[in-house]
């Protein structure tokens, strides 16, 4: 069984809906949104937030693939890589582009719970499983 892994196991602060907050825990469910160990996107996530500090939708996209690539093999998530490396990049280009980098633009686009949860969907890599994490927690603080 896979151990389920909060937020706070992350140390990653979501009271009052902050948007670094959100941002991280958004970072962190895609990881574990994937086919892979909750253990091994929490060390990818450390790695990638915690130690070189791409704790930002801008930071991320400054990012170039084989960086991305580099830090997801330093945390183990080396199954796929490649295209989350490719995703990561595209989400955090589209959060700059469409909702000026912010989650909380993405929230105050929406009309209700299901229209956000649409538009988190439209992003390259986040699917219902992704979405399912990322709720569970950050939808308390947003809704």
């Amino acid at each position: 069984m896979t151990k389920v892994i909060s937020a706070q196991d992350l140390r990653i602060d979501l009271t009052d809906a902050n948007e670094q907050g959100l941002f991280k825990w958004l970072i962190a469910s895609f990881l574990m949104g994937k086919r892979i160990q909750s253990e091994i996107a929490a060390e990818a996530y450390r790695v990638i937030v915690d130690r070189h500090h791409c704790d930002s939708p801008r930071k991320l996209a400054a990012c170039s693939h084989r960086e991305l690539v580099r830090m997801l093999g330093e945390g183990r998530y080396v199954r796929y890589d490649e295209s989350t490396a490719s995703r990561l990049l595209s989400l955090a280009h589209t959060l700059n582009e469409e909702y000026a980098g912010k989650v909380l633009n993405v929230r105050e686009a929406s009309d209700d719970i299901r229209e956000f949860e649409k538009r988190l969907s439209a992003f390259e890599g986040i699917g219902p499983k992704t979405i399912e994490i990322f709720m569970r927690e950050a939808g308390r603080v947003l809704f």
